[in-house]
């Protein structure tokens, strides 16, 4: 359990510098966690380098608003002073958000204190790979009734995402069942550059990608917390009914989390995700898989299931694997009942061997994998050849 304040923590740094610098240094972080979890701007900065000031200042008014219910920073590393005199430690900032996380989520951070004549003080404290949200601007927060949102964008925009994270809850429940925590948390930065830095990759990597749940790292390894992050360019380009899509979407991913296992097929994860944000929408094959209904109406017929790396953001053909991958799951389900798709997908979870997908597959639907392909194909032509 994480306490609600920040502590002490163990440097784990075997050549790090003294036992009362790193004493020093705990110190000042465990001040900091302290401030941060209560909002309390003066504590924040009483540790900062005079020189640091302003630019703290400005760091602590755009943390201001984060609803933190629980804060520590976990040293790594402490390097010795170099010849600036300046002290560099890497340290993870768990941290839970309140009515969001039941575990911590950890951010690595990497600071800098400086040796002034009241002794070390903070100059910096930046991402260590991935930016948190409030880095990159001052945090607003919209509460719906399942869900917090946090966000660069204005007040407006942040309820009326909520307000679609909302709808999204019972709309996953419905299928996948109560035994989830039946809430979301959703992060939206104000650009799409701000979004790449959030994930830590090269700018564009992810453009025309609306949305992505990520699975932040902290403790317990096995229940990571989950994030709903907004590619807001992408996400702002999109029909009402489009966001209330993408947003269940993700959503599902985070009800399907504990049933999710590194040999689960994208074409099945992403396929059930998709059918659970369209199920129920009124929209025909044609209308959700237009990119692969023109494949097919000009001979391109696929006749095998997408692989994983069709799903990769950036890989040619990435619409047509997600349209593939939903309507493999919602034959599976106009065919068997949405609930022979539910019981698929974790009898895939379970099953502990990729080798086992055959074997899992037959003992659901009578199909082994050659069967299921052939009928996968038949039904998307019938569906979507003019």
């Amino acid at each position: 359990m994480l306490p609600a304040e920040g502590h002490r923590t163990a440097l784990l740094a075997q050549d790090a510098p003294s036992a009362g610098v790193r004493a020093r240094v705990e110190d000042l972080l465990a001040d900091r966690a302290r401030a941060l979890l209560r909002a309390d701007r003066a504590a924040l900065l009483a540790g900062v380098a005079p020189a640091a000031r302003p630019a703290q200042e400005q760091a602590a008014a755009r943390v201001a608003a984060v609803p933190f219910s629980a804060v520590e920073y976990r040293i790594s590393a402490v390097t010795e002073p170099g010849p600036d005199g300046r002290l560099v430690v890497t340290a993870g900032l768990a941290h839970r958000l309140r009515g969001a996380d039941e575990h911590p989520a950890v951010l690595s951070r990497r600071l800098t204190f400086d040796r002034t004549p009241d002794g070390w003080l903070l100059s910096a404290d930046e991402p260590d790979g991935s930016a948190a949200l409030w880095d990159l601007g001052e945090v607003k927060v919209a509460w719906g009734k399942r869900s917090l949102v946090l966000g660069l964008d204005s007040a407006e925009e942040l309820a009326g995402l909520a307000a679609v994270a909302d709808r999204a809850v019972p709309a996953v429940s419905e299928l996948w069942g109560e035994d989830w925590p039946g809430r979301l948390l959703v992060l939206t930065p104000a650009t799409e550059s701000q979004f790449a830095r959030m994930l830590d990759v090269t700018a564009g990597s992810y453009q025309g990608i609306a949305a992505v749940t990520v699975a932040a790292g902290g403790e317990p390894a096995a229940t990571p917390a989950d994030r709903i992050m907004v590619n807001p360019e992408a996400f702002r380009g999109l029909s009402d009914l489009g966001r209330q899509v993408v947003v269940t979407h993700e959503a599902t991913h985070v009800a399907t989390r504990a049933a999710t296992r590194s040999w689960t097929p994208l074409w099945l994860s992403e396929g059930v995700a998709d059918y659970t944000g369209y199920r129920g929408a009124g929209r025909t094959a044609r209308q959700i898989a237009p990119e692969l209904a023109r494949d097919i109406a000009a001979g391109r017929v696929p006749t095998a299931l997408p692989t994983d790396a069709d799903f990769a953001a950036g890989s040619p053909g990435i619409a047509q694997a997600y349209e593939q991958a939903w309507l493999a799951c919602e034959m599976i389900a106009r065919g068997f009942g949405p609930q022979r798709l539910v019981a698929l997908y974790r009898a895939v979870g379970s099953m502990g061997d990729p080798a086992r997908l055959e074997s899992v597959l037959r003992a659901e639907l009578g199909l082994d994998l050659p069967g299921f392909t052939k009928a996968w194909v038949a039904e998307l032509v019938r569906q979507l050849r003019r």
